[in-house]
């Protein structure tokens, strides 16, 4: 088992000027209701808000500093992980900017730095909750236990747990886990979806724990591992990141429904409206998709190609962020 890293390292950054560059059926359901309520109401105002007396929480913190703590994943492709000279990029962390311009305009703080604040699965949401970062942008599932405990923006993003085996291993379905070492990231709802299959179905798994992704592959290359579970999408960006495509395969169906957001402070209803209203302004200007389409469908910086379109759950959970949009 994998050792803890250390906690969250810092490297500082700048603001970038412009943002512009199966149960399934039910559980989407619920998801993009949820999302209903803050995309479909009325657009928020940012009228008073620049006063430092009217600003609270995040808002006041950040007018105050002047920055904005991001806090970034390492290898959670293309979401959010380090590009060659050790800088975050990807999809989630130009979501976060587009955020941070936001909040600019809200406070009238066009010069705000940004802080990014590596931080692990496990103590993400411990970082937002212990106000050690303001935006957690990586590849966190928005569910109802994390609800208790943190907010989220509108979905960004739809996957679910899978797994990835030897490319000669042969596959059928999940009942193929039973009694095999499956490899988790610590902390992630893709570890509780593997205990909860395997109390159900009696398949004696042994998980088997570590910090990040990056760990999980170098232990299935190794054969330490049968399996590493993570969701889909990380799991083919992570091969396509090591070029593994001769090596490793995503096998079997969903065994969870992960709907992905931004995460941040709860009872924070200023902060709230920034996000919002940022991705309000995304879709009306189409720029969600353009960004979607950089990190999903075109090369990536390192050159791989994933070639994931837009799902039909994502496609209808925008558009309640247009104008004049009603939920269902």
């Amino acid at each position: 088992m994998a050792s803890r890293h250390p906690g969250a390292q810092r490297a500082e950054g700048r603001l970038v000027a412009s943002r512009r560059a199966g149960a399934w059926p039910a559980l989407c359901a619920l998801s993009i209701a949820a999302c209903a309520g803050a995309a479909s109401a009325q657009q928020p105002t940012r009228a008073a808000l620049q006063d430092e007396d009217v600003l609270t929480g995040t808002l006041l913190s950040v007018k105050q500093s002047g920055q904005v703590r991001i806090g970034y994943r390492e290898a959670s492709v293309p979401f959010s992980y380090l590009d060659r000279s050790g800088h975050p990029i990807g999809y989630s962390i130009e979501l976060c900017q587009a955020i941070v311009e936001e909040i600019g305009q809200t406070i009238d703080s066009q010069s705000l730095r940004v802080s990014y604040v590596k931080v692990l699965a496990e103590e993400r949401i411990p970082a937002v909750v212990e106000n050690r970062i303001d935006l957690e942008c990586g590849s966190t599932t928005a569910n109802a236990e994390r609800r208790k405990l943190v907010d989220f923006s509108p979905m960004m993003f739809v996957t679910g747990t899978k797994v990835m085996v030897p490319v000669a291993n042969p596959w059928s379905d999940f009942h193929q886990l039973k009694g095999k070492w499956i490899g988790v990231s610590r902390g992630t709802t893709n570890e509780q979806a593997l205990r909860d299959l395997a109390g159900k179905f009696e398949l004696q798994i042994e998980l088997v724990q570590f910090d990040d992704h990056e760990q999980g592959v170098a232990a299935l290359e190794d054969g330490r591992i049968d399996a590493y579970a993570s969701d889909e999408v990380l799991l083919y960006g992570l091969i396509a990141k090591h070029s593994a495509g001769s090596k490793f395969k995503v096998a079997g169906e969903l065994l969870s429904y992960e709907p992905y957001s931004i995460m941040f402070r709860r009872n924070e209803p200023q902060l709230r409206d920034a996000v919002t209203r940022a991705f309000q302004k995304l879709v009306g200007d189409r720029d969600f998709l353009a960004l979607y389409q950089k990190w999903f469908m075109s090369r990536l910086p390192g050159g791989e190609r994933l070639n994931l379109p837009m799902s039909q759950q994502l496609e209808q959970s925008l558009e309640l962020l247009k104008p004049g949009a009603e939920p269902n």
